[in-house]
C-alpha cells in the first residue's frame, strides 16, 4: 500500500493515531481520559507520574473518576469541537482496573457518534475482549516489545497475574500469550488494531521484524516503532538514533503498514499531536493524584 494512501480511510481525518497520511493526522483531535490508576506489569521503560512537564506516556495532570471522566469530555468538547476521538491510555493499563470500562460506557451513551480507543499492555485482553466491544471501543493499541520471553524478561521483568506476582521468563511467556491471544480475538470481533513497540537498543532493536511478522499474523493492522526514552531501569541504554529508527521501520513495514505520526502523547492530552493542547485549559494549574496511585 502507498505511504499516501490511507491505511483506514473511514478513520483517515478522524482518528490521528490511526490516520497515516500527515494531512490526515493534522486535522484530527483526540482526548485522553486519565482514569486508569494501577498497573499490572512493570516495564523497565516506564515511569507513571502526575506532573505538567513531561510529554510522555504515563503521565497525567491529574487521575479522574469515570464521572469526572464525563464532564471533562463535555468541556473539551466545547475546547476544541473538531475532538473525533476519545481514549483511555493510562496513566496505569487500563484494563487492569474497572475504571476505564465504565468511563467508555459512559461517554457512549452520551457521544455514540464518538470514536472510542483503547490502549493497552494486552496482559487482560483476552479476558475482557468483549467488554471492550461491548462498551463502543472500536480501535485497539497493544504494546508489544518482543515475542521472546527471553527478551520480554528484560523489558518486563515481573507482572501481576490472578493475583500473584511472576517473574522472568515465565512472566513473559504469560504477557505474550495473552498479547497475541486477545490481539486475535479482538480481529475477530472487528476492532481495528495498531500495535505500539518500543524500540530498545540492544535489548529488542533486532527483533522488531519478528514482531511485526507475529502481530500481523494475529490480526493487527498497523505498527508504531516507539524511540525509547531513557529512563527508569533503562535510564543507561541510549535513545534510538534515526538510522536505527528508520532499520525498525524497514523491517517491521515488510509485514504491516508502519505509522510515523507519533508524538508520545501524555495520559490526559488534548487537541491535535503537536499542533495544539487544550490539556491546561481542562486541568488548571493543579496536581491531583490518589494514595493508592501504583506503579507496578
Amino acid at each position: 500500500m502507498a505511504a499516501s494512501t490511507p491505511a483506514f480511510p473511514a478513520l483517515e481525518g478522524r482518528h490521528p493515531c490511526f490516520s497515516t497520511t500527515a494531512e490526515g493526522h493534522s486535522r484530527s483531535a483526540r482526548l485522553h481520559l486519565p482514569v486508569s490508576p494501577g498497573c499490572n506489569i512493570d516495564c523497565a521503560f516506564c515511569i507513571r507520574d502526575f506532573n505538567r512537564r513531561d510529554q510522555r506516556p504515563g503521565v497525567a495532570t491529574r487521575l479522574l473518576t469515570p464521572e469526572q471522566a464525563v464532564d471533562i469530555v463535555e468541556r473539551a468538547l466545547e475546547l476544541c469541537p473538531t475532538i473525533n476521538v476519545v481514549g483511555i491510555a493510562g496513566p496505569g493499563d487500563p484494563l487492569a482496573t474497572p475504571h476505564a470500562l465504565r468511563t467508555f460506557a459512559l461517554v457512549h451513551e452520551r457521544w455514540p457518534e464518538l470514536v472510542l480507543c483503547l490502549s493497552t499492555n494486552g496482559l487482560m485482553l483476552p479476558e475482557r475482549i468483549d467488554a471492550i466491544a461491548a462498551v463502543g471501543v472500536s480501535t485497539l493499541t497493544v504494546t508489544v516489545n518482543s515475542i521472546d520471553p527471553q527478551i520480554q524478561a528484560r523489558i518486563t521483568p515481573k507482572i501481576a497475574w490472578q493475583r500473584k506476582r511472576v517473574d522472568g521468563v515465565a512472566a513473559a511467556e504469560r504477557l505474550i500469550a495473552n498479547q497475541l491471544d486477545g490481539i486475535a480475538r479482538a480481529a475477530a470481533l472487528g476492532l481495528t488494531i495498531k500495535i505500539n513497540t518500543v524500540l530498545i537498543p540492544t535489548v529488542n532493536d533486532h527483533h522488531i521484524g519478528a514482531i511485526a511478522a507475529r502481530v500481523a499474523a494475529a490480526g493487527a493492522h498497523l505498527i508504531n516503532i516507539i524511540p525509547l526514552i531513557p529512563q527508569h531501569g533503562f535510564a543507561h541504554l541510549p535513545a534510538p538514533g534515526m538510522i536505527a529508527r528508520y532499520a525498525a521501520r524497514t523491517a517491521a513495514e515488510q509485514h504491516l503498514r508502519v505509522f510515523t505520526h507519533c508524538q508520545r502523547c501524555r495520559a490526559d492530552a488534548c487537541g491535535i499531536p503537536g499542533v495544539s493542547d487544550y490539556a491546561a485549559e481542562l486541568y488548571g494549574d493543579g496536581l491531583s493524584a490518589e494514595p493508592t496511585f501504583s506503579h507496578g
